[in-house]
């Protein structure tokens, strides 16, 4: 396996790095996004997950990868000026973009809409989470955090390359639902709310708004149905990501 040598900042694929972490624009532009970290290198190639080329720092052991790959290898210097996280993990590597088209129809039972949830953490954290619990589908509107943020990616854990992630206008996700005859459920208080095991989960999916602002009056006026997490009284709301587990472990169970 060959490995190429970078000592400069200025080095073309430095720059194209550096890009990839900061711009979205330029992820889609570029067709592909940037992973940090060796233990999500190892679940990149265990998925077979299209990796373009792998960056390593000098402390960093190098895996077996596969001839398509490009392999470099930096001081941990230009890792920490390049990568996009405050500790870096000994890895950055770049990934294909996947061509994530809207379906023509739904054929599973349980979805995810996230509904303007800008937190990457969060959203991976999320996407983590629908993967554990076998959602069929999350859907991501309103300016939702980038999937292919490298915070994101980090936060799913390795899902991100087994499962799909939709970014979509809310007409489309809404036009879809109904075409399939998914009802779709909010996490909100109206005069239709009822507990969340209460609902029929036959086939349902569910919109997970912000924990700031809830979810837009779009997609609240779309649901047949909303629904709440029982808590104690003295707290008002959960952050996202914990809502959207409570939901998907409903639906699961």
């Amino acid at each position: 396996m060959s490995v190429e040598t970078i000592t400069s900042r200025q080095n073309p694929l430095m720059t194209h790095l550096r890009k990839l972490g900061a711009s979205r624009s330029y992820r889609q532009k570029s067709g592909e996004y940037l992973c940090d970290g060796t233990k999500l290198l190892a679940e990149a190639l265990k998925w077979h997950a299209p990796v373009r080329t792998a960056v390593f720092s000098d402390d960093a052991d190098i895996p077996e990868l596969p001839d398509t790959v490009r392999a470099v290898r930096v001081s941990g210097e230009l890792m920490r000026s390049v990568s996009p996280m405050e500790t870096p993990q000994g890895a950055l590597f770049t990934v294909a973009l996947p061509e994530t088209r809207l379906p023509e129809t739904l054929s599973g039972r349980h979805y995810l809409v996230l509904d303007g949830v800008q937190d990457p953490g969060n959203v991976g954290t999320i996407l983590r989470t629908a993967d554990a619990f076998d959602c069929d589908g999350v859907f991501l509107v309103n300016a939702c955090a980038d999937p292919f943020n490298p915070k994101t990616a980090r936060a799913t854990m390795g899902a991100i390359f087994r499962r799909e992630a939709y970014c979509a206008r809310p007409e489309e996700v809404l036009a879809l639902l109904a075409g399939s005859a998914v009802p779709l459920y909010g996490t909100a208080l109206r005069a239709d709310t009822v507990p969340l095991a209460e609902a029929d989960w036959t086939k349902a999916a569910v919109a997970i708004g912000s924990e700031g602002r809830g979810l837009s009056q779009q997609m609240l006026d779309a649901c047949a149905k909303t629904l709440k997490i029982p808590m104690s009284e003295r707290c008002e709301s959960l952050n996202a990501a914990v809502a959207a587990t409570v939901v998907l472990w409903e639906m699961y169970r």
